[in-house]
């Protein structure tokens, strides 16, 4: 072969590689939304957690270098099994590069671990046990919006410092019911509270007379609901029937409460219920903003899951941008050195155990007389310190965590 031969098949060689790294360049970047659209987390997440994080999209302005953006959704039915092959699936034939909202912890917990494997990136927003961050974690998932710790602790010293110092549980049974029972019941013994029982409810359950009978007759000070969803809903409103916050011997206790199951109920019944929570559409002229955008999408106010979709989505493009690549280690090292500054968030930070540390709120749920416009449901307690609100990084197990 001449000298003049070998050139044209080197240029070749190198206008194909060209070719090829720029077809591979033009690839969209994916991001999957795997969430409940049909179940009984779908008020709370489903297609509110589409919409955020199409919003974050958007707002990036849909490419990041030089590619498009792209977002594929999936119901995962409360399966952990179903959502666990649905996320090996894309992350091997889709190019899906992170995996958001994961409300149902039993979920949360089965895709985080086919992360690790697949080396992509999970994001957990809608699900809360703690577990996530601690014997459960892994370098490529991250805790988001908040946690089962944070709400036992906001929400359990709340209630005793009003003096209810006696507990009987109402536990869903599954991950996170579990997970948000024993968090709160250390956070009671702490402040010398003492826990007179507990009882589990399936988690599809409607009837749950038979449980707060038992909770009735156990005398305890609170009442404490640890669970979420439609559950969460008809306990509410089961222990409205029975007359038990109306008595006055007993409090209420929503451990998780999301603004949707507020407004579900309406505020006759949820009315004094407190809670903790991430975040709030009223808290702001910034979280208002926000919020508007987003009812005018979803047709109703956002939880702290769709508001975080929003924030560490919009967070990982960032990292992706600023890391000039999508890898996966380079862009969690980015992402846990840069702070969170947005309208979920202010000086958040992504620890080693992937949980995003920020501020949490107590608040309690409004009388109709105190409520002046729509969705104008909460006011503020306390504010919590988020080097307070979440579990000490030393105390969580998690085997990424030096010393």
């Amino acid at each position: 072969m001449n000298t003049f031969s070998k050139a044209v098949r080197y240029g070749c060689v190198l206008a194909f590689a060209a070719g090829n790294a720029m077809a591979q360049n033009a690839q969209p970047l994916r991001i999957g939304v795997m969430t409940d659209l049909s179940g009984q987390f779908s008020h709370e997440a489903g297609p509110g957690a589409v919409n955020a994080v199409k919003m974050a999209v958007q707002d990036f302005g849909g490419k990041v270098l030089g590619r498009p953006i792209e977002v594929v959704v999936n119901d995962h039915q409360n399966k952990p099994d179903v959502a666990a092959s649905k996320a090996r699936e894309w992350f091997d034939t889709q190019n899906v590069r992170m995996v958001n909202n994961l409300i149902n912890s039993g979920v949360a917990l089965s895709v985080i671990g086919v992360a690790k494997e697949k080396n992509r990136i999970a994001i957990v927003n809608g699900a809360g046990s703690s577990r996530i961050t601690g014997d459960a974690c892994t370098p490529n998932s991250i805790h988001y919006a908040y946690d089962t710790y944070a709400l036992a602790r906001g929400t359990g010293e709340a209630i005793i410092k009003q003096g209810g110092d006696s507990w009987f549980f109402l536990t869903a049974d599954y991950a996170f019911g579990h997970a948000l029972e024993s968090d709160t019941i250390s956070a009671v013994k702490a402040k010398n509270g003492k826990v007179i029982g507990t009882v589990r409810y399936p988690i599809n359950a409607t009837d749950h007379s038979s449980f707060l009978l038992q909770a009735q007759g156990s005398k305890a000070k609170v009442i404490a609901l640890a669970g979420s969803g439609t559950g969460f809903i008809n306990a509410v409103k089961s222990a409205n029937e029975f007359g038990i916050a109306k008595s006055g011997q007993q409090t209420l206790a929503g451990l998780l409460v999301w603004i949707t199951d507020v407004d579900a109920m309406g505020l006759e019944i949820a009315q004094g219920l407190t809670l903790t929570n991430g975040f709030y559409w009223d808290r702001d002229e910034e979280t208002r903003t926000w919020s508007k955008r987003f009812f005018a999408l979803t047709k109703r106010m956002p939880t702290m899951g769709d508001a975080g979709d929003y924030s560490s989505t919009l967070h990982y493009l960032k990292a992706v941008q600023a890391a000039g690549t999508d890898d996966t280690a380079t862009v969690m090292e980015k992402m846990k050195s840069m702070k969170v500054n947005d309208m979920f968030a202010k000086n958040g930070y992504i620890r080693a155990d992937g949980r995003m540390v920020h501020d949490m709120y107590v608040y309690e749920v409004k009388k109709p007389s105190e409520s002046k416009y729509p969705w104008d449901y909460y006011k503020l307690k306390a504010v919590i310190p988020g080097d307070q609100a979440f579990r000490p990084i030393s105390d969580g197990g998690c085997q990424l965590v030096k010393g």
